[in-house]
């Protein structure tokens, strides 16, 4: 795990920071890397308390952050993994996700909110459609399937660089994973735990006006995305099936 860089783009989350990166620098995680995003609250110090390396952000975005944080990997890092800073994800089940990246049998591992245990409210019904669909969806026209956009994920470094990211806000994971599969990419889903947010508040699920602008990003990043899509003989291969 000391080959894997973390990046956990947070705004205003000082309440959940500190026990997000304290359990997955535990892990052995070679270091965990906050992009702050223009918080007015104490996450910044509360996370470099924890341990991680803090990067600013200040252009709101949670592709910014992402990206933000993918350029301050160090550069002896095999692989790069993702995570929210809010504690709804569990970060003890990276290990499995990153084992299979650093171990060379997946280039893409991502963990999957819906076909995991959650506590109960966790995802949001808009969440949980939404994930589903997107992924049904990218299996029809890329010719891979997913069952989430959660932001769990573990990518190797090398594999990241062959994708061109470059949206800014919600559609990040998204399009990560269109481009993963049009790369043909090695990719592998696991279903993983998912709780309730430590503190603070939901960027999206909390608040109808983003989670609508959240909806408008991911399905322009998903519309442009097909404008341009492979053909049926050039598409990636089916998700292999991993036990619930």
């Amino acid at each position: 795990m000391h080959d894997v860089s973390l990046v956990i783009p947070a705004l205003d989350e000082a309440e959940s920071i500190g026990g997000v990166v304290s359990a997955a620098l535990a892990l052995g995680i070679g270091e965990a890397i906050v992009v702050d995003n223009g918080s007015t609250d104490a996450t910044a110090p509360t996370a470099r308390a924890a341990g991680a390396r803090v990067v600013s952000e200040p252009r709101r975005g949670y592709g910014r952050a992402c990206a933000a944080g993918v350029a301050a990997v160090r550069p002896g890092a095999r692989a790069i993994a993702f995570l929210d800073g809010d504690g709804s994800d569990v970060p003890s089940a990276l290990a499995d996700l990153a084992r299979i990246v650093l171990e060379d049998r997946a280039d893409f591992a991502i963990g999957s909110r819906t076909r995991g245990i959650r506590e109960r409210k966790s995802l949001s019904a808009l969440q949980f459609v939404a994930g589903r669909t997107a992924g049904f969806l990218v299996g029809i026209c890329f010719g891979t399937r997913y069952t989430d956009m959660g932001p769990q994920r573990v990518i190797g470094r090398s594999a990241l660089a062959r994708l061109p990211m470059s949206e800014e806000t919600y559609g990040w994971n998204l399009q990560m994973q269109i481009l993963a599969a049009r790369a043909k990419l090695r990719i592998v889903e696991l279903p993983v735990p998912h709780r309730c947010r430590c503190g603070g508040e939901s960027k999206v699920s909390g608040n109808l006006r983003a989670a609508w602008v959240a909806t408008f990003r991911i399905a322009l990043v998903f519309s442009r995305n097909l404008l341009t899509a492979p053909s049926k003989g050039d598409r990636a291969r089916p998700l292999p099936q991993q036990a619930e």
